[in-house]
């Protein structure tokens, strides 16, 4: 199912591109073979189990790793070719434990790029607010706060806010929600749905959660082994016959019929 053409499509709605990327670690090829394009707008999901090379796919956007062969290209232009700091500041970035400074308020953690980028204090105040509506943190009451004053969902918020402080046109998320309680995450994916279909952004989204990526996909990208096995839409991958596909439909599967014996 992945499609031989992806590098021919249209350059002017792509935001991200693949081209032949390859990427080892010593004498170790972790990834091999890539080639396809992220469109504009949408929300790619790369899915896989662990060490199947997806959360090393993620960095070769931002340029934390650098492709061993091949290019990928961020807005039509090589990561090599950007400047890393001007690259960056095109991406937004949240991990699985937000990475907020403790010692920083919110207010601090979420304005900390408009910051670096000489915002006007104002600026960046009224920016941070927005930021915190948006995500369903009420300004009065959380900006003063500080990290360890939220509960873990409260934190995972923030560190969306944060990413999309600059207002970057790339979003990439590593497991965000993976240390969540079930009835928070859920939660969060259904916000996050909402925020990425609102804003528009380019989200690129890592995953082992069959069902997480079914919520928030426009595209699932399915990977074993270093290569990407699988790209399609949610009803492209219920048909594939690919054998790593047919697994993860299985717990899936074993999921509704636990659900209908209740």
């Amino acid at each position: 199912m992945v499609p031989n053409d992806a590098k021919h499509e249209p350059t002017s709605t792509v935001a991200v591109e693949f081209l032949d990327v390859g990427f080892s670690a010593g004498d170790r090829a972790l990834l091999s073979g890539l080639n396809f394009a992220i469109q504009s707008g949408e929300a790619l999901v790369l899915l896989g189990r662990s060490g199947s090379g997806k959360t090393t796919t993620m960095k070769l956007i931002n340029r934390l790793l650098t492709p061993t062969n091949g290019h990928v290209n961020v807005q039509g232009k090589a990561t090599t070719e950007w400047d890393v700091i001007q690259l960056r500041r095109q991406i937004g970035y949240v991990i699985q434990e937000t990475g907020l400074f403790p010692h920083f308020t919110i207010e601090r953690n979420v304005g900390l790029v408009p910051h670096l980028q000489n915002w006007q204090p104002k600026r960046i105040k009224a920016r941070v607010h927005e930021l915190l509506d948006l995500v369903g943190l009420e300004p009065a009451q959380f900006a003063d706060r500080y990290p360890n004053q939220l509960s873990g969902g409260q934190r995972q918020r923030v560190g969306v806010a944060r990413a999309l402080a600059a207002d970057p046109p790339i979003l990439l998320m590593d497991e965000p929600f993976g240390a969540l309680d079930p009835i928070t995450r859920l939660e969060l994916q259904q916000e996050f749905r909402r925020l990425q279909q609102e804003l528009g952004k380019t989200v690129v989204f890592v995953t082992h959660d069959i069902q997480e990526a079914f919520v928030l996909a426009s595209r699932i990208g399915l990977m074993q082994d270093g290569r990407l096995v699988v790209l399609g839409t949610a009803e492209e991958f219920l048909r594939s016959t690919e054998p790593e596909a047919q697994t993860f439909l299985k717990t899936l599967r074993t999921l509704d019929a636990v659900r209908g014996e209740e």
